[in-house]
């Protein structure tokens, strides 16, 4: 017997295989979702085993929001006392302080340090997270952890900037008049330098003299930090009126010339000490006994002897009466002698060239003297001159390219020195002649 089958009917129809594929990648979608939401999850899983909390990507620097999560050690380091001792002291452990020392090296000379303050930051393993040193309002000095090293750096503080005007008027000394105004010693120095051409200080000044400063004082918050540059100064003494006024990087008079000269007013940097000192015998500035071949500077041991000018060293040694002593050759045919000196200045001796405000020697009273003071004396072509009446060429003056700038310059700072323009509002006048907005 024979059967015979119809393949025809046994296969599927269309409709019915479209439905099974339709099925079959259904069931594909549905299962590959469910694998791919299970490898996301295994990888967010190891994800969140793996990754560090916020505080330990942060560079090391502790979260000033979360400083409770740190243990901090503050510490003072004396003036000469080894920053290694000050952080032993407070039980910091070896290792940390050689890499703290280690870091700081190339920013800090630790055989120069004036001492300061400084905190350690320890993270919850009682691993170095920070150091802070501050050596000054604006000498801060960190050593931060970055990723599995640790670096140093100075911070840079931002600092504000105010133009003011300082008066004064001589009672008793420069240094008081200052004082009485508010200023500090910083600014009795630098004023006296750029007139050191102009006026000796230890001779000229007189009681009732007058003072004017166009200055820059730089603040950190409310906080003075220093003096930043000084635009212009006006001295009104008796005899005369001295006006410096800054362009560029030097001073010059309301015509344009230059305040540096050759020679400088007075062989004696000025200072508080002298100053002091000068008081005690008779005037600040007055006491000088004035013989006729120079003059005598009366001044305490170790005050600093500047060469007035440019010039060669011709002695440098023990000079009978006059103890110590110092010769220089200027141009010109000029000759200055500075004696009784108590030690000579570092480097000074025979046929050294020295330049114009370089220490050369320091106040004694080596030789036939009764008491401590500087015995200067000036020379020309070989003849002594009263160093006090001697007059010098003009400094050189601004070119005639810079004049316009220089002129306008001029009116913009005497406009503040006389108070005809309010120094809080408008402009600033730059070194270079032109305006900077304030």
């Amino acid at each position: 017997m024979t059967i015979e089958f119809d393949f025809k009917r046994l296969r599927p129809s269309r409709l019915r295989m479209r439905r099974i594929q339709t099925k079959r990648r259904r069931w594909l979608l549905a299962g590959g979702i469910v694998v791919g939401l299970a490898v996301l999850s295994v990888f967010l899983f190891l994800s969140a085993q793996t990754t560090p909390p916020p505080a330990a990507t942060s560079k090391g620097n502790p979260p000033e929001t979360k400083a409770a999560d740190y243990r901090m050690i503050e510490g003072k380091v004396e003036a000469g006392k080894p920053l290694y001792d000050s952080l032993s002291d407070k039980k910091i452990p070896t290792r940390w302080i050689e890499l703290i020392i280690a870091k700081l090296q190339p920013h800090l000379d630790f055989k120069k340090m004036k001492g300061g303050t400084y905190r350690v930051f320890f993270d919850d393993r009682e691993e170095l997270a920070k150091f802070v040193y501050e050596e000054g309002p604006v000498e801060i000095y960190e050593v931060t952890k970055d990723g599995a090293d640790f670096v140093a750096q100075r911070v840079n503080v931002p600092l504000e900037t105010q133009i003011v005007k300082v008066t004064g008027e001589i009672q008793s000394s420069l240094f008081e008049a200052m004082e009485t105004a508010g200023e500090q010693d910083t600014l009795t120095l630098a004023f006296a330098e750029i007139l050191a051409w102009e006026i000796d200080f230890y001779m000229d000044v007189r009681e009732g003299d007058r003072f004017r400063i166009i200055v820059e004082k730089l603040y950190k918050g409310k906080e003075f930090i220093d003096y930043g540059t000084i635009h212009a100064v006006t001295y009104a003494g008796q005899e005369k009126t001295i006006t410096g006024i800054r362009y560029r990087d030097d001073y010059y008079d309301e015509n344009g010339r230059s305040l540096k000269r050759a020679f400088l007013k007075s062989p004696l940097r000025f200072n508080r000490i002298s100053s002091r000192f000068s008081r005690s015998r008779r005037h600040p500035i007055l006491g000088g006994l004035r013989p006729h071949y120079g003059v005598d500077y009366a001044a305490p041991v170790g005050t600093p002897v500047w060469a007035v000018g440019d010039g060669k060293v011709v002695l440098c040694g023990w000079n009978g009466g006059y103890g110590k002593q110092v010769v220089l050759r200027h141009m010109n045919g000029y000759m200055t002698h500075y004696g009784h000196l108590s030690r000579f200045g570092p480097g000074i001796r025979n046929g050294k060239q020295v330049d114009q405000k370089q220490v050369i020697g320091y106040v004694g009273s080596t030789g036939l003297s009764t008491g401590p003071h500087l015995d200067y004396r000036l020379a020309k072509d070989g003849h002594f001159r009263n160093p006090l009446k001697e007059t010098f060429s003009t400094g050189i003056p601004i070119s005639q390219g810079e004049m316009d700038l220089f002129l306008k310059r001029r009116d913009e700072v005497l406009a503040w020195l006389r108070g005809d323009s309010n120094l809080s509002q408008g402009s600033v006048p730059s070194a270079q002649g032109k305006t900077v907005e304030r």
